[in-house]
């Protein structure tokens, strides 16, 4: 265990310093993690929690400069703002935000939230539907989308849609990114009632919602490669390591571990922390995962809720 009593945290980032950043949803508190202790670095201006809303994923970005980019629940809409991180591992602070995307619907839930920079130098996030499914089919709205921009917010010229920041579309809430060995992007998505899905994500494609939850066998929409009730998942973070897919489950409240060669799915830690929400690569062969059960939904033990760090005795052994 790493960091104890922390409040309603949603995203972690390590940074080059060895520190880590971590996103308070409710108080819009970023939190750094350093040398066993936690800190306040600041709070992130304009949050607004109601609900499933407030401060949510963060990611960084290294050019010259160190920025901290964070996906936020505003008075209006849901935004991506980037800031300075100024300051060394101990005393970082933020400098002032920059918006680069905004205008993203916003609800008390499915609102999406994850940032991650590809292998590419893109920032790509997660973006719900915000309890309007028809927007997830449409290609005027941002929301029920996986975007691609550049780090300026701007699109690229190869994105599949012209002058769209949509990557994928037909996405109920998606809330996990991660790229394989190949540079193949990944993504877990809540469904509603029945299915939660984790999908292999192609430029352009429909991935169904709101026609099809889970796998539909359904021309014109990509299947799920995975799909599980959504007792067994309501996945969050994901993250991969050498070969291995490491997926979090907050109603779930276990650790997924997946193989997708073939895909073959096992469960870790189930029950044994609670809810749980991102899951980091960590050094020296672990993995970090936050809990989450100081969010409103959990049951809250006095040490939570925490940072954990769980070593990989082999790419596949727990």
């Amino acid at each position: 265990m790493l960091a104890t009593k922390l409040q309603a945290p949603w995203s972690v980032v390590r940074l080059e310093s060895g520190a880590a950043l971590i996103s308070e949803r409710d108080a819009g508190t970023v939190v750094e993690y350093s040398n066993g202790s936690i800190r306040t670095v600041g709070r992130v201006d304009g949050v607004v929690h109601d609900q499933e809303g407030g401060l949510l994923g963060l990611a960084v970005l290294n050019s010259g400069a160190t920025y901290l980019y964070a996906y936020y629940t505003s008075a209006s809409d849901n935004r991506i703002v980037r800031m300075p991180l100024l300051g060394s591992p101990g005393s970082y602070s933020l400098g002032p935000q920059t918006v680069i995307l905004k205008g993203l619907e916003k609800a008390s839930n499915h609102n999406g939230g994850r940032l991650a920079f590809g292998p590419d130098g893109k920032l790509y996030a997660t973006v719900g539907d915000a309890t309007e499914p028809d927007r997830a089919q449409s290609l005027a709205s941002l929301n029920g989308k996986i975007l691609r921009m550049n780090p300026d917010g701007s699109v690229p010229v190869d994105n599949p849609f012209p002058g769209s920041l949509v990557y994928s579309y037909g996405h109920r809430n998606p809330q996990g990114l991660a790229w394989d060995s190949n540079g193949q992007l990944w993504a877990s998505e809540f469904g509603q009632d029945t299915w939660d899905e984790f999908n292999r994500i192609e430029p352009g494609k429909n991935y169904g919602w709101p026609t099809v939850e889970g796998i539909g066998n359904q021309a014109g929409f990509v299947d799920p490669v995975l799909e599980w009730s959504t007792d067994q998942a309501s996945p969050s973070g994901l993250c991969f390591v050498d070969g291995t897919f490491f997926m979090v489950g907050l109603r779930g409240q276990r650790l997924w571990v997946i193989q997708t060669n073939p895909a073959d799915p096992t469960d870790w830690f189930s029950g044994e922390y609670g809810r749980l929400r991102d899951v980091i690569l960590g050094p020296n062969n672990t993995i970090w995962v936050l809990t989450n059960n100081t969010d409103g939904r959990g049951d809250p033990t006095p040490q939570d809720d925490r940072l954990l760090e769980i070593r990989l005795a082999s790419p596949q052994e727990g």
